[in-house]
């Protein structure tokens, strides 16, 4: 796929999160895709492949919301490589906010996202959310 097919591929993706639906970004994954929280803190390690990011991470995850959506603000690509400046709104099942901004840099081959690399606040991830009960790899 060209960068613009690739880039146009992650802001479908937000545009459907952006309306709540959070299967859009799952649906777009490889069988063979990771996650990565890099640094030093709770969540920070590699979660793959998509079985184990869906069942072990993001299932978990989503559990903890009422509601969440996310839209992204500004969208850049090269080649293989979707970087996306996200703001994510969300109610947590405790009633606490999760406002959070993200920076995600996504890897894409064949139309397929194979790989993310999530920045965010850590600080209010630990603060409001409880951490996957499974360790990434």
């Amino acid at each position: 796929m060209s960068t613009a097919e690739n880039k146009r591929l992650i802001e479908d993706i937000f545009a459907e999160m952006a309306r709540g639906n959070t299967r859009a970004l799952s649906d777009a994954m490889s069988d063979d895709f990771q996650w990565v929280f890099p640094g030093n803190w709770s969540w920070s390690g590699t979660w793959e492949p998509k079985r184990e990011v869906l069942e072990g991470l993001l299932r978990p995850l989503m559990a903890q919301f009422t509601d969440y959506r996310s839209e992204a603000e500004t969208v850049l690509a090269d080649g293989d490589r979707v970087v996306a400046q996200v703001r994510g709104n969300a109610t947590t099942t405790r009633g606490e906010s999760y406002n959070q901004t993200y920076c995600f840099v996504f890897r894409v081959a064949e139309g397929r996202i194979t790989e993310v690399v999530e920045h965010c606040d850590t600080a209010l991830v630990e603060r409001v959310l409880e951490p996957p009960e499974r360790t990434p790899a």
